[in-house]
């Protein structure tokens, strides 16, 4: 009797991802992600500028506009997590009456009876 293969023995090689052949948008968990990545970036940057005003209090226009930044980005932060990515304008294929594909108009009979 001969050995039988199975995929135990020759083990298939895979590729970390699939190949994307579509032009399907990113999932929603993927877009929610990346959404809480971009927001907790931006009250990172935050944290710095209050940091850099609290730093920099004997020079007060360095102050202020550290101060102003880190009291703007907040709302800049949940204006840009709420955002989400823009929808492709898709084309749509109508039907285009062009005269090679209308058809031939012909007296109509009419029967009296």
């Amino acid at each position: 009797m001969e050995p039988v293969a199975s995929s135990q023995q020759f083990p298939r090689s895979r590729g970390p991802e699939p190949v994307l052949i579509t032009e399907a948008q990113p999932s929603m968990a993927e877009q929610h992600a990346a959404r809480k990545k971009r927001y907790a970036l931006t009250m990172g940057i935050r944290v710095v500028f209050i940091v850099l005003a609290a730093s920099f209090y004997q020079v007060v226009w360095l102050m202020l506009i550290c101060a102003v930044l880190g009291t703007v980005l907040p709302w800049i932060a949940v204006i840009m997590a709420n955002d989400r990515p823009p929808k492709k304008k898709l084309h749509v294929n109508r039907y285009d009456a062009r005269p090679d594909r209308v058809l031939e108009s012909r007296p109509a009979r009419i029967i009296e009876g």
